[in-house]
This record gives C-alpha cells, structure tokens and sequence, in this order.
C-alpha cells in the first residue's frame, strides 16, 4: 500500500541533499539523527527508489535522488509560496523592477525566483541585466539598477551598497571519480596544491581563493584559467586538474557523462556568499522590498527548512 509524502519527508530529504550527511543535516533543523534516518527510508519505500547511495563518504544522491530533488524543491517553494498568499496582499504592486545578475549565479537562482514573483506580481515589469560584478555595482549605485544577484563577497564598494546573503556556500575540493584525492573523505591546501588546479575567472571566486592560497604561502599549479563554469567541470571531469569552488555550483556530472567528486576542505576556508545586493537607502520602493522579502522566503525553502 502507497503511503502519502509529507512535508516533513520533503523537508528532510531537501536538508540530506544538501549536506550529504543524515547528521549534518540533523544539526541543521535541529531535531534527532534517528529521526531523519526513518524519514528517508520510509519516503524511499513510498516512492519504490533509491534516493541515495550510503557511502563512507556521504550520502551521495542517485539519478532517482536528483529528479526527486527537483520536485522536492517546487513543492517546498509552491508551500512558501501558498503561505505568502494566505497572508494577503493590502494592494495589487505595479511598475517596473530591474535586476541585476552575473552570469556564474543566474543559472542557479533566477528562473524559479523570477516565475514566482511574476505570479505573485503580475503588473510588475521586471527587466534582468547581466553583466561582471564591478559593473553591476556601479549600476546599482547610479540607479540604473535596483538591485542585483551576485556573489557578494569582497564588493568593491562596500560602504555604497547594502547585502542580504541568500547562500553561504563553503569551498571544495572537485576531482574526476578515479582521481588519487578522491580515496579520502576530507583534504587538506597542502594535498591539494600538488596537483594542477583548474581556476574559475568569474564573479570574484579567484580573488577569494588566491587570497586563501597565500595566507598559507602556496602557490600551486595551474591548468587553466576559464571564465566558463561547464568548461572547468569538464577538466576535472576528465581528470586533467583539480579545482577548488563554492559547493553551490557543484553538480555531479559533465556535460560528457563524466563523474565529478567534490571533498571538504579541513583547513578553514573562506565562505562564498550570494546574495541580495541594492543601494543603500533605496529599498524602500514596495517593487524593491517585496522582491527582497520572496528571495528571502526561497533561500529558506530551499535549505529544507
């Protein structure tokens, strides 16, 4: 007999996913590792699949797993979104919103935030901008742009600007599956700088981790340098270099069918946060603060929370 999928068997799953650990993700909302543990199993039953591979390296998601977390995701986000509607609206927001995004980040977080708040909105008339970190910032600051979707760390005018994290991201380690590195669970900048490192040039990552290598005095090979996310993938993919990048943009496979692993990092390392980025003084607009408070309410649907 078929049982029906709660919300908390959605919740719990989302949380594993993203923190690969059934004890990870116990921390994170806060309620007993057992717990999790019958949830996951019992909503495998349910569903007839295997959502995960239980390894000694984590809890790895199987391609049933990554189709589950995609409906996953909708349905948390549909329960946010019914949520915000059952609050009511005082009146009907018009006029026009521009949003500003890199190109590194728009894959990950701006359709589904879009389509929300388009059906939320629909007399709103969003125009998106997509351009590098320092350009938007200078937009934002002449107006030109009411606010953007950007890696926000290490902003070049921070005193001008205003940040709302929606991702705190942590660095690490991706490796082609057959790879050395891959035979631990957690490695260290020393083990990693003796290997080619494959470097991501966009939204200010390499900035981030040239100054993580240097605090450490490294300075490791490198590969390439490529302003192309699928392009440093496919290097690792095929096992040509390593490369060291915010675990939001990790992605299991290449575009080639090549299996990619990604290791934490035991030394501390810097977190790589995206966020809300607008003006400051200028959020006032309804347009402006609802669009902040809808990217606020998915961040949180999508941490499982």
């Amino acid at each position: 007999m078929q049982r029906h999928i709660t919300l908390k068997q959605f919740r719990y799953f989302l949380a594993v996913s993203e923190t690969a650990s059934v004890a990870a993700a116990a921390r994170m909302i806060n309620i007993a590792q057992s717990a999790v543990t019958k949830s996951i199993q019992e909503l495998e039953d349910s569903l007839g699949v295997k959502l995960f591979e239980r390894t000694a390296k984590g809890m790895v998601l199987t391609q049933d797993g990554h189709r589950f977390q995609v409906s996953a995701r909708k349905v948390i986000a549909a329960v946010a979104e019914a949520g915000q509607l059952e609050r009511g609206k005082p009146e009907t927001l018009s006029g026009n919103l521009t949003v500003g995004v890199t190109s590194l980040v728009a894959g990950y977080y701006l359709a589904e935030l879009f389509a929300r708040f388009q059906r939320s909105h629909p007399s709103v008339t969003i125009s998106v901008v997509e351009d590098a970190p320092q350009f938007l910032e200078h937009l934002l600051i002449n107006g030109e742009v009411d606010l953007a979707i950007m890696v926000s760390n290490a902003l070049g005018e921070p005193q001008a600007l205003e940040v709302e994290a929606l991702t705190r991201s942590p660095n690490r380690v991706w490796m082609a599956s057959g790879h050395a590195l891959a035979e631990k669970t957690e490695l260290t900048l020393h083990e990693c700088a003796a290997y080619p490192q494959v470097v991501l040039e966009a939204d200010r990552v390499e900035n981030v981790m040239n100054a993580l290598w240097s605090r450490h005095g490294l300075r490791p090979p490198v590969l390439m340098r490529s302003s192309s996310l699928e392009a440093v993938r496919s290097l690792v993919g095929i096992g040509a270099g390593i490369a060291l990048l915010p675990d939001f943009l990790y992605r299991p496979w290449t575009l080639d069918a090549e299996h990619v692993e990604a290791r934490s990092l035991r030394d501390a390392s810097p977190i790589i946060d995206v966020g809300l980025v607008w003006r400051r003084g200028s959020r006032s607009r309804p347009v402006v603060t609802e669009f902040i408070a809808l990217a606020r309410e998915q961040s949180r649907s999508h941490r499982g929370r």
